[in-house]
C-alpha cells in the first residue's frame, strides 16, 4: 500500500458570501479607476472603509477571523486586520502578471464579477527546483503553477507570500475582484524564548 503525505502544504482557503451584493456595493462600476499592471484598479486603495461596503467589511472579517482560527491557529491573543482594499477590473484580453503582496502575511480576493466558464486565478509555486525531469501527469506536487476556478460571491484567502497571476481574460464580462491585504495586532512569539514581538 502507497500513501502519499502532503506535508507543509500551501492553504488557499475558499468560501463564499451568503448573500447577493446590494445595489450600493454592485455600484463598483462609477468608482475611478487607474491604470494597473495589465488591467485597472481603484484609485482608492482603502475601498472596504467606504461606507459603501461598510457591511461587507464585517463579513470579509468574519472569514479573517475563521481562516486565522483554523489555519494559523494562534496561540498569543492577535487580532487580524485589513490593512489596504482595492477593486482590479480586468476587460476582455487584458490579464494580471505574476505578482506576490508585501508588508502583508494573508491576502485575500472577493469576486464581484465573475465568469464561471472562463474565469480563475493561477498560483505560482515560489521554491526553486535545480532538476525538473518532463512531466506526463501534472498534478499539485510536481506542478509549477496551478489555477483554481472562480465565481461571483467567492471569497479566497492565501499567505501573501504566495504569488499569484490572472492570464489573458476571455469572455465578455468585466471580471471584477476587491483584493486585500491582512496583518496582525497582540503579541507574537514566547517572552521565555526571548522572541516575543509586540505588534
Amino acid at each position: 500500500m502507497v500513501f502519499v503525505h502532503s506535508l507543509f502544504a500551501t492553504p488557499v482557503y475558499v468560501t463564499e458570501l451568503n448573500r447577493k451584493f446590494t445595489s450600493k456595493e454592485i455600484n463598483f462600476k462609477k468608482i475611478k479607476r487607474v491604470k494597473n499592471a495589465g488591467n485597472y484598479r481603484s484609485n482608492d486603495s482603502y475601498i472596504l472603509n467606504t461606507k459603501q461596503f461598510s457591511n461587507l467589511k464585517k463579513e470579509l472579517d468574519i472569514v479573517i477571523k475563521d481562516y486565522f482560527d483554523k489555519i494559523i491557529s494562534p496561540k498569543n491573543n492577535i487580532t487580524p486586520y485589513i490593512t489596504q482594499s482595492w477593486l482590479n477590473y480586468t476587460n476582455t484580453n487584458e490579464h494580471h502578471p505574476k505578482h506576490q503582496h508585501h508588508n502583508s502575511l494573508v491576502s485575500g480576493v472577493l469576486y464581484m464579477d465573475a465568469n464561471e466558464k472562463f474565469d480563475q486565478v493561477e498560483f505560482h509555486k515560489n521554491n526553486y527546483d535545480m532538476i525538473m525531469p518532463e512531466v506526463k501527469n501534472f498534478n499539485s506536487f510536481n506542478s509549477e503553477s496551478w489555477w483554481l476556478p472562480i465565481k461571483t460571491g467567492q471569497i479566497m484567502l492565501f499567505p501573501s507570500s504566495v504569488s499569484h497571476s490572472v492570464s489573458i481574460k476571455k469572455g465578455k464580462n468585466t471580471r471584477v475582484s476587491l483584493a486585500f491585504n491582512i496583518f496582525i495586532k497582540g503579541s507574537v512569539g514566547s517572552l521565555s524564548k526571548l522572541e516575543l514581538l509586540e505588534l
